[in-house]
């Protein structure tokens, strides 16, 4: 499950932490043309086209409304609304969804690998935020008493976003942002020092058959390490959320995705008040080159 920190000093010092550098930005700061282009052509960079970049498009799953009595997620409205307008602001056409079954997340995944919009993208996103266990998500109608819990794996972002189910996708870059609990256990461990140790798509006659990487050009960002739990304010929304808005507006216009999400890690990495810890996790990270999201570039 998702944990709720209801400290408002705690969520203070978190935003000290991620505000501490100097320059740190409340707005998108704006990349230039000039930087894109410096970027085109080189074979260890992603390539975003001026028609590709008006494609781009992500997918917003939010569940906050849950059957189970008490298992609303306080302050998730808050996430819905600065994930949105963080990938506005980047530039991507939002495809929106709230308080959905696993079943439902699964067939909006589906519909979406068949958007006609992806076959002229660069990229996608994916942020899906959510009450979790150890390798899924949890939908709406979740009980832990079912003998069917409203379950969704994880698993299944990447086999409907892979090449066998969406070859529109192929050889683009996938980034998976989860905002969800692990399991049930604390990110903080007490650790002593005084020892010493260290479906198949469909075919025209005309097709053509490749071979090709079951999984590959993807980067995932997690909210916390397998088997722990994740941190929301009623109020203010995720720890993980706010850094990524953080980070994002103040360095997308010159830092590539690994390196935006490396900094996440790092603001997480100095938070360190009481007994709370969380560390978010880059997991399947099958890129092969760098991905640039080029903020506020004019490319009409």
């Amino acid at each position: 499950m998702w944990t709720t920190v209801p400290l408002a000093k705690v969520m203070l010092r978190f935003e000290e932490i991620i505000f501490k550098e100097e320059g740190g930005s409340t707005t998108l700061i704006p990349t230039t043309e000039d930087f894109w282009r410096n970027k085109q052509n080189k074979k260890d960079i992603y390539p975003v086209t001026k028609d590709n970049y008006r494609n781009q498009t992500p997918l917003l799953f939010t569940n906050i409304k849950f059957t189970l009595e008490g298992k609303d997620r306080h302050g998730a409205e808050k996430d819905e609304e600065n994930a949105e307008k963080l990938v506005t602001d980047l530039g991507y056409e939002v495809v929106k969804y709230t308080n959905l079954t696993a079943k439902a997340i699964d067939e909006a995944l589906i519909q979406f690998s068949e958007h006609p919009k992806l076959q002229g993208t660069d990229s996608v996103m994916v942020i899906l935020m959510s009450h979790g266990k150890p390798d899924t998500i949890l939908g709406v109608d979740w009980c832990r008493t079912s003998d069917e819990p409203d379950q969704f794996p994880i698993n299944d972002i990447y086999k409907h976003l892979g090449p066998e189910k969406c070859p529109a996708l192929l050889n683009k870059p996938k980034i998976i942002i989860i905002g969800a609990c692990r399991g049930d256990e604390k990110g903080a461990v007490l650790v002593s020092h005084s020892a010493a140790g260290p479906d198949k798509p469909g075919l025209s006659p005309d097709s053509q058959l490749t071979l090709e990487h079951r999984e590959k050009d993807v980067i995932s960002l997690l909210s916390s390490t397998p088997g722990t739990v994740a941190y929301r304010d009623t109020v203010r929304g995720s720890l993980l959320i706010q850094a990524i808005v953080k980070i994002f507006n103040t360095h997308a216009f010159e830092n590539d995705i690994a390196q935006l999400f490396q900094k996440v890690m790092q603001r997480f990495e100095e938070f360190c008040p009481s007994n709370i810890r969380q560390m978010p996790t880059k997991d399947r990270c099958t890129l092969t080159k760098r991905f640039y999201f080029y903020p506020g570039l004019n490319l009409v």
